[in-house]
């Protein structure tokens, strides 16, 4: 297996190449710069990286504002729209236009899965010398799951990727396998990224009665916390129905539930159906998500149906939380073992209650201090991934 490595000696040398140059240009390609696992990485290279040798870009497939943008254009990044991805033909004008339009980019980075093959395709002919794909999700149980014309489309991008990207990243093992097949090891472009966390939150003091009365919450009650974006992915349904039975149990018990999507209405109204609308808090989008973990939480629930590496079981670990995790969840996320236990969603939402209680009441050894340092000499301290990330892309430019 291959991971990108750091050396800093050569990358004094490649510094001083750099700066004869100019700035490496790099366009990165997502959705739009709405709070999540990989867009919060990206905020976390891009407050970090030296402007006078990088220009960090978004293209974004949307119009609409999003929570970073405000930020990223007062650190001097554009937020570039391209619209209609799903209209091949419109999206390649508009892509190659912008490409046109603009100073010429040395890297496309591409976070949108699949397509990318189609991204890096573009940007092939468009003359993009350095072209990544990166697989932030482990989806290979949907896709097998696929019809005919989905699973010609799997084929296609798939195919695209391995003939145009340059290098290809991903945040797990199972990530990679999922966009670049059983045999990514043997290939020198594959590469694990794992992408890391800023701990500096962690470190802080917070009160926690001052914290959950903001919320509404009693001091004293039991708190199920989840942060993650309200799409299938997530599987919020089954978190409420988990949930509902730990509320049968423990009369004093709360659902926090951080994030915004298209289904926040959906499972708004699914709380409300099932008598939990006073028992379940939609604190939305935050920017505290560490400080809410830390104050508000006693256990975090992820039960998601498929991810790549998902960044809020690590900023759980490092606030000190016991995880009950679906076990589709790669293993490469459990940094602090004994806080970890994985169940299968096939199991009942009784028994994902009874391990939610049973956290709750173990007495455990390890301190939030200790998760921290544990963290803190992991590959998912920013500083790691941020290094790696930079090594990449001036790895051409020497």
């Amino acid at each position: 297996m291959q991971y990108i490595g750091l050396t800093n000696a050569n990358q004094e040398h490649k510094t001083s190449k750099s700066a004869a140059r100019g700035p490496i240009r790099i366009l990165h390609v997502v959705g739009g710069m709405n709070r999540g696992g990989i867009e919060t990485w990206l905020m976390h290279i891009l407050r970090r990286i030296d402007r006078d040798r990088f220009q960090m870009d978004f293209l974004v497939h949307t119009t609409q504002p999003c929570a970073y943008d405000e930020e990223i254009r007062a650190l001097g990044s554009k937020i570039i729209p391209c619209l209609y991805p799903s209209q091949p033909w419109m999206y390649a004008d508009n892509f190659k236009r912008i490409l046109r339009e603009s100073d010429p980019y040395d890297v496309v980075h591409s976070h949108v899965h699949h397509f990318s093959g189609y991204i890096l395709r573009l940007a092939q002919q468009a003359g993009v010398p350095v072209r990544i794909a990166h697989s932030h999700l482990d989806t290979s149980l949907i896709d097998a799951k696929a019809g005919l014309f989905r699973r010609l489309y799997l084929a296609l991008t798939k195919y695209w990727i391995a003939r145009y990207a340059t290098h290809g990243l991903g945040c797990s093992r199972n990530a990679l396998l999922a966009l670049f097949n059983q045999d990514w090891d043997t290939d020198p472009r594959w590469r694990v990224l794992y992408c890391g966390i800023d701990l500096t939150p962690f470190k802080k003091r917070v009160d926690s009665v001052t914290v959950r009365a903001e919320l509404g919450i009693p001091a004293d009650a039991f708190v199920v916390g989840h942060v993650g974006r309200f799409q299938e992915q997530k599987n919020h349904r089954f978190l409420l129905e988990i949930f509902a039975e730990v509320a049968k149990r423990e009369q004093q018990a709360y659902l926090l539930l951080v994030g915004e999507g298209p289904l926040r209405p959906n499972i708004e109204q699914q709380a409300l159906q099932m008598r939990l609308g006073d028992r379940v808090i939609f604190a939305g989008g935050r920017s505290d998500v560490p400080r809410l973990m830390m104050a508000a939480m006693d256990v975090f629930l992820l039960p998601s149906l498929n991810e790549g590496l998902p960044m809020t079981g690590i900023e759980a670990q490092a606030a000190g939380l016991p995880l009950i995790l679906s076990d589709i969840i790669t293993e490469e996320v459990n940094k602090i073992k004994p806080q970890v236990q994985k169940i299968s969603s096939s199991q009942p939402a009784a028994v994902w209650a009874d391990a939610l209680l049973a956290a709750r009441n173990a007495k455990s050894n390890i301190t939030q201090a200790n998760s921290l340092t544990v963290m803190k000499n992991s590959e998912f301290d920013i500083t790691y991934s941020f290094q790696a990330l930079i090594n990449t892309y001036s790895d051409e430019f020497h």
